[in-house]
């Protein structure tokens, strides 16, 4: 795949993730579609999408910028059992701050769970993988790849903050906000046992992210 291949690809990445999102576009599909399925057929698509770019910028040209070592593999290796961690905690939780979150009417400032740590807990997961893996990917490609997302799950951050803001209005945002920051990082949650639901399932995550990566990838992971 040439250069200019990779660009296309990656061009309609950020376009399938950011058009739909766009009041102009997304108030029309949701009151078609419905929320729920909104949702998931965005979810769907964007999965689909960074497979496809994962792909592409496997088949770009290779130009190496460092070496690869072994304790790469082990940061990543620890690194990701919190990224799937990370997605077991926030994955159909209420979260008014951050897109992703589920029945958010329910959502209780004093007790936010893993709001407390991120208001962004997916986004913070998509920067920790795409971090992660830059380390044993130093190809220009994946350098491309990996950079582009860690940046674009960052800087989404404050765009998402600055959206919301709009539709809560500032001073329900800020009481909330100021009610999260003030709520213990270790305290007790609202059930114990969806919350070790939630820790099985990241660990079971992370176990089968193992599994599947020489399948889909075609190399281990580590």
């Amino acid at each position: 795949m040439s250069w200019f291949g990779f660009a296309g690809i990656f061009a309609a990445f950020f376009a399938t993730h950011s058009i739909p999102l766009r009041p102009a576009f997304k108030s029309p599909l949701v009151a078609w579609l419905g929320r729920r399925w909104f949702g998931v057929i965005y979810s769907l698509l964007s999965l689909i999408m960074l497979a496809l770019l994962i792909h592409a910028a496997g088949r770009a040209p290779y130009v190496q910028l460092w070496p690869v070592a072994e304790w790469q593999y082990r940061v990543v290796q620890g690194g990701m059992l919190v990224v799937c961690l990370l997605l077991a905690m926030a994955v159909g939780r209420p979260n008014p701050f951050s897109f992703g979150g589920w029945e958010n009417a329910r959502f209780e400032p004093s007790r936010p769970g893993i709001v407390r740590l991120s208001r962004h807990p997916l986004l913070l997961a998509l920067a920790l993988w795409a971090g992660l893996h830059l380390l044993p990917n130093g190809n220009l490609s994946h350098v491309i790849l990996f950079g582009c997302l860690a940046t674009f799950a960052l800087a989404g951050q404050s765009l998402i903050d600055r959206r919301k803001r709009r539709e809560l209005g500032d001073v329900v945002w800020q009481d909330m906000h100021n009610e999260v920051a003030r709520a213990s990082l270790l305290g007790a949650p609202l059930s114990r046992t969806s919350t070790a639901l939630r820790i099985a399932a990241g660990v079971a995550l992370y176990a089968f992210l193992v599994a599947l990566h020489p399948v889909v990838i075609g190399v281990p992971a580590g």
